[in-house]
């Protein structure tokens, strides 16, 4: 049974008042609004006599009564506006009830109202609605946390306290996290700002847009832990997608000389500031090209994006002012360990790489073979130090399954990633086509399984049958947009640039629910 707190059960008496006075508290027609706050507020001229004949509607965030006359504040998707609400104004018959009754006792803060009236400015200058009519739109059965303000006596500061900041409460509860912080909305429209860049990017190449299937019957594509699940009808085992890489390929030997999709992908692994377990991804492979030419792609598509979100190359993240002018900074793999370490990579055996690896206090296990152990070296020493946007270059060919392998460096593959801000924000390779390489390839990640890899690769052997049909050369590329969303709106966290990030099962449900605040 859910136990009401006694703001709850006042706003449930509320309600009913509303019914017997024959006010619907959610009323089913439309309420036409024709403007909303900021454009309002960006518009407005005295002198022009405009927005004479405006209708709003949004939450009400508060209410000062003065007798026959009151002030409160509306707030709509774009923003706040004061409103101006005179009791003969609204009640121009003797009836005066929904002043009297409705507005003064039956409204909560967090109601939906739609008002209509004519905007002008108050003798302190504030652009305020004057409202003529004012409908009821929805009843807010739970109180929003009231952030309040106190003056502190020996600074005259104001301090506010009681506000929605636990960070735990905001991303479970994100529908009042964007209410009471509205601020928090601006990642969220960089993020799609983001994606519709580099959606226009793509499309002015010429590239497809396209769909590939979440379900599938074998993971692949990268090496990740997937998500397990069973369809009933067809009785067998199926997987939510940790890439998208290996449907994407089929369509270029299809004949498809670019496609590109923004994915959601899975994968069953550690959570994080850095890691969800469902994240999107956008991957792109292109015929006839190589990684040198991809590499010059990223860098002119995330400048794109830099400048359509903040007008230049140049964005804070942190501590760090991050310049995505081109060209960024290459190195090879083992380049950067080098430079950051000493320790030369090259030719150097399991056992060699595990010596240097305790040197640098890298921990490792068993299981591990000797890219694996560079991967860890390298994820400790070298990737937190890249801040500037840099391309890491050429890596063991066991780290990449799917690469292509170095034209001129024996045991290398041609693959690079880009760092930002200590952290990958894309994957992209001279893509393998060659079905016989492929098929060793898998089959070497089928003995790292038995080692007890479990991020080891599958073999997938309708992706081998579609290789033998022929796939031209080509480059792919993955970039996590969670990631490069993050840096674009200076994010601390992933669960800063997902409305609903992956949470822990709530212990209690008074748990982590908004304290109830008494209301004007």
């Amino acid at each position: 049974m859910q136990h009401l707190s006694e703001q709850e059960i006042i706003r449930r008496q509320k309600l009913e008042e509303l019914q017997k006075l024959g006010i619907e508290p959610y009323p089913s027609e439309l309420f036409d609004v024709n403007f909303y706050a900021q454009e309002i507020h960006d518009n407005y001229h005295p002198e022009l006599n405009n927005f004479q004949d405006v209708s709003l509607a949004g939450r009400l965030m508060s209410v000062r009564v003065k007798g026959k006359a009151s002030f409160a504040e509306l707030q709509d998707a774009s923003g706040r506006i004061q409103l101006y609400i005179n009791r003969d104004e609204i009640c121009p018959s003797e009836d005066k009830e929904l002043y009297n009754t409705v507005f003064k006792k039956l409204l909560d803060l967090g109601d939906f109202i739609g008002v209509k009236g004519h905007v002008f400015k108050t003798m302190v200058g504030e652009t305020s609605i004057h409202v003529t009519g004012l409908t009821v739109l929805s009843k807010s059965l739970r109180p929003l946390p009231v952030v309040k303000e106190r003056v502190d006596e020996a600074t005259g500061e104001k301090i506010t306290y009681d506000a929605f900041t636990d960070p735990e409460q905001r991303y479970r509860q994100r529908y009042v996290d964007l209410v009471v912080n509205p601020h928090v909305r601006e990642a969220f429209i960089k993020r799609t700002q983001l994606v519709q860049a580099m959606r226009n990017y793509l499309n002015d190449k010429g590239y497809l847009e396209v769909e590939t299937p979440i379900l599938q019957p074998l993971y692949g594509g990268a090496a990740a832990r997937p998500f397990k699940t069973h369809h009933n009808t067809l009785d067998m085992t199926l997987y939510l997608r940790i890439a998208n890489e290996l449907y994407l390929k089929r369509l270029i030997v299809g004949g498809f000389d670019g496609v590109y999709e923004f994915s959601k992908d899975f994968r069953n692994e550690g959570m994080s500031r850095f890691h969800n377990p469902e994240f999107t991804q956008m991957e792109l492979y292109v015929a006839y090209k190589d990684y040198y030419w991809m590499m010059d792609l990223v860098e002119e598509m995330v400048e794109r994006v830099a400048l359509a979100l903040h007008g230049k190359t140049e964005v804070q993240v942190g501590e760090n002012l991050i310049n995505f002018q081109r060209p960024w900074k290459r190195f090879t793999m083992a380049e950067s360990i080098e430079h950051f370490t000493g320790f030369n990579i090259d030719g150097k055996s399991e056992d060699e790489l595990r010596a240097a690896a305790k040197e640098l206090k890298v921990s490792l296990d068993p299981s591990m073979g000797k890219a694996k152990i560079i991967d860890e070296i390298f994820g400790e020493h070298v990737e937190p130090k890249l801040i500037q946007p840099t391309f890491i270059t050429d890596y063991p060919v066991e780290m990449s399954p799917l690469a292509k392998k170095h034209r001129s460096k024996p045991g290398l593959v041609e693959r690079f990633e880009a760092i930002c801000n200590g952290k990958e924000i894309c994957n992209a390779f001279s893509e393998l086509n060659d079905p016989i390489d492929q098929r060793a390839r898998f089959e070497e990640q089928l003995e790292l399984g038995k080692r007890g890899d479990t991020e080891a690769m599958v073999l997938d052997e309708d992706f081998l049958r579609a290789l033998e049909y022929g796939m031209p050369p080509t480059a792919g590329l993955g970039i996590g947009i969670d990631r490069l969303s993050m840096i674009m709106t200076n994010s601390n966290s992933i669960q800063d640039v997902l409305f609903f990030p992956q949470m822990k099962p709530e212990h209690s449900k008074s748990e982590n629910a908004p304290k109830p605040e008494t209301e004007a």
